[in-house]
């Protein structure tokens, strides 16, 4: 899949039953939207999308999603007449690079005609880095014929999302050589304008026509076929809508009139490019299939990163598939943020603006139901409201319902948040955002916890009842130690915060306590719930997961092997429930996360205990990567590496069979923290920061770079066995 410089992700000859996966591999992007990697000509039952950040529009059951764009790569391409398609004729050669250092997309094809025309094609686009409005196209044909080449170049409004409509034609028309087409989302009403110009770059010219299709304007141009005489011909393409400016055509125009051509465009995107490589590049020597799979999971959230926009997260499967609607979950916080706070600070902070922005929607998901402070949605789109459904098709039988809970009870993630607000200020130093929103963000979460926490007299302890934890083969249970763990952390994380706010911003701090209400009484019972929270551990440290697991039932996962599906599918929802079978360990989450309170037996009886009990392969995907890192603190670091590369197949691989519907973005994220966390040994202290690395075997050297208070720190580890 790579090449020997290990930056480009190949593809040899063309598997039509691969194409969905394929699309996902393909997608680039530039932050402000992706587009899967469908072919330009189009192929049949393709999931061809684009999608912008934050264009959410509604939708039953799942209450909204992002609304698949309208099509700006459609380029028919006529030799004498015949359509160009992979799925006719004869396809005498194919292939196809991602240059993940620059984001350009080639694809070159051998082609034969069903009536012998043939032609060698290569097509190439990006999605400009340097201005992310604008999208190019290069297609190159070289016939083998005497007659006639047309390029058909189409803006297509009439896009779904697997069925559901989401667009309503508006407007198009053509201004000198630019043809422009206006949609406007039917519940949120966010317009959205495309703009095009199709260019002739080599080649003798025929004709050029504008067809004004309703929803589909197009624009062709016809060529002089020669045999071995090549012809290219670019498309320019421009995307705005409502949310960047009141006039998004006026806007897309004028970007559309910045471009030159395709090779200066070019190369300013690949300067942009190299700015961001030069910051968040990993290198690693020994390692082929580690360094392609870390640089390509690093290109997927470089590609889905905002960096203009605070007003939009990173869903579960980024912007390159439809899976989770474009949802965002705990997987931002917890799996992909540290990954931009350590090497992109200013996106990190747009991400958590993210949250503060949408701090009065979980003030009102908490007080629905009927707390305190701030509790944020397991699922959120462009509101910041609970978009979880609560009922969705059994995957086996799609005439089944199955009841989703983890938008009900599912609420770590409030802790969660608490905590990237956190490790955000440590890393950056960054004290005026901490002062303006991340103080805010920490002590109305806090209040959350507080009012949820409940008070068991008959044992004199604070609990949390009737919750999911990160493990989400067990539902309604008790007493979930990372939940518990995460709250109690929150509300101490508060009190150190407000001392923070004393020392250096005390209005800020007195004008917090009126507004959240923090009076003496209230922070009193703060530190009963501190002191009182259910946390039990065994003498020999043994946490147990949560009330009652030990005595769920034992599984011998190994016994079940060799298997392609997860013990939920196997078992049912409900008989896994009742096992001790894990999707992802909740105990060594917290352990990784609160790592600074836990000496290294307690992790060594943990991992020992719940490695074996755990659904690895087929479980959780966010599971592995923390996996490897608890391996590299115990020092087994064959399993880390084994539990890592897990991590960094997962959509190279389609390890779990659903890369169709996207990437796995908490996956891409875990594949840098498994690197930098684990195996480097990254940790942080009062003093700064240490690494203690634990190379695998055959790696000869790691290197990475990374933020701390705005300084940036350069890491080389060389594994003293072998030589770089």
């Amino acid at each position: 899949m790579a090449d020997s410089a290990n930056w480009v992700l190949y593809e040899e000859g063309f598997d039509p039953q691969l194409i969905h996966h394929k699309e996902t591999l393909f997608t680039i992007g530039n932050g402000y939207l992706s587009t899967r990697g469908a072919f330009e000509e189009g192929y049949p039952n393709d999931r061809r999308a684009t999608f912008v950040h934050g264009v959410f529009d509604d939708v039953p059951i799942v209450f909204t999603e992002l609304a698949n764009a309208p099509d700006w790569l459609s380029m028919a391409i006529f030799l004498d007449g015949e359509r160009f398609s992979l799925d006719s004729g004869t396809v005498c050669h194919y292939e196809r690079k991602l240059d993940l250092r620059t984001g350009l997309l080639k694809r070159e094809v051998k082609w034969v005609s069903p009536s012998g025309r043939s032609a060698r094609l290569v097509f190439e686009r990006f999605t400009s880095l340097a201005d992310p409005h604008v999208m190019l196209i290069r297609c190159q044909v070289t016939p083998e014929f005497q007659g006639r080449v047309e390029f058909r170049a189409t803006l297509n409004g009439n896009m779904d999302n697997e069925g559901v409509v989401h667009w309503s034609w508006v407007s198009q028309g053509q201004r000198d050589e630019t043809v422009y087409l206006k949609n406007r989302t039917r519940a949120t009403k966010i317009d959205l304008v495309t703009t095009m110009r199709l260019v002739g770059v080599a080649g003798t010219f025929l004709d050029t026509q504008f067809c004004d299709v309703k929803n589909s304007p197009t624009l062709s141009l016809g060529l002089q076929a020669l045999p071995g005489e090549r012809l290219v011909v670019d498309k320019y393409v421009t995307i705005a809508t409502s949310r960047d400016a009141e006039d998004a055509l006026g806007l897309a125009l004028d970007h559309l009139s910045k471009v030159r051509n395709f090779s200066t465009a070019l190369e300013a995107n690949c300067e942009a490019w190299a700015k961001e490589w030069e910051r968040s590049d990993v290198v690693i020597d020994g390692d082929d299939e580690a360094q392609i799979a870390t640089r390509f999971s690093l290109f997927q959230l470089l590609i889905s990163a905002p960096r203009n926009d605070d007003r939009v997260n990173i869903g579960a499967k980024t912007l390159s598939g439809f899976g989770y609607r474009g949802h965002s979950f705990w997987d931002t916080e917890i799996f992909m943020l540290p990954f931009f706070t350590y090497t992109a600070p200013h996106i990190a902070r747009n991400l958590l603006n993210y949250r503060y922005q949408r701090l009065p929607a979980a003030r009102e998901n908490a007080r629905r139901n009927g707390f305190e402070g701030a509790q944020f949605p397991w699922e959120s789109a462009a509101t910041g409201e609970e978009t979880t459904p609560t009922w969705v098709p059994h995957w086996a039988d799609r005439t089944q319902l199955v009841r989703i809970w983890t938008g009900d009870i599912e609420i770590h993630i409030s802790a969660d948040i608490a905590y990237a607000v956190y490790q955000y200020w440590r890393v950056t130093g960054d004290d005026q955002w901490l002062i303006d929103k991340g103080a805010e963000l920490i002590l109305d979460t806090a209040n959350f916890w507080a009012a949820r926490s409940e008070y068991n007299a008959e044992s004199d302890r604070f609990e949390y009842t009737d919750v999911i934890g990160p493990d989400e083969y067990h539902e309604h249970v008790d007493n979930n130690y990372a939940t518990n763990s995460l709250a109690k952390w929150n509300l101490q994380t508060a009190f150190q915060v407000l001392d923070w706010l004393e020392a250096h911003a005390a209005q800020k701090k007195a004008k917090l306590v009126d507004q959240l209400a923090l009076s003496e009484e209230r922070l009193a019972r703060w530190r009963v719930v501190i002191d009182k929270m259910y946390l039990p551990i065994q003498s020999s440290g043994l946490i147990e997961q949560f009330q009652g697991y030990f005595r769920r039932k034992a599984v011998d996962l190994a016994a079940m092997e060799p298997r392609n599906i997860s013990i939920q599918a196997l078992l049912g929802i409900q008989g896994t429930n009742m096992t001790q079978v894990l999707k992802q360990p909740d105990v060594l989450m917290v352990l990784h996360l609160l790592r600074e309170y836990y000496c290294d037996e307690v992790l060594r009886v943990n991992y020992d205990y719940y490695t074996p009990r755990t659904d690895l392969t087929y479980g959780s995907s966010l599971g592995p990567s923390i996996q490897a890192i608890m391996a590299c603190e115990v020092g087994n670091i064959e399993d880390a590496y084994r539990c890592f590369i897990l991590t960094a197949r997962a959509d190279l691989r389609d390890a779990r069979g659903n890369a169709d519907d996207g990437i796995h973005a908490a996956s891409a994220g875990g594949t840098w923290q498994a690197i930098v966390f684990g195996f480097a040994g990254l940790r942080l202290s009062a003093q700064g920061w240490t690494i203690n690395p634990r190379l695998p075997a055959h790696w000869k050297q790691l290197k990475f770079k990374f933020f701390y208070h705005g300084e940036q720190q350069v890491v080389e580890v060389t594994n003293p066995k072998l030589k770089p």
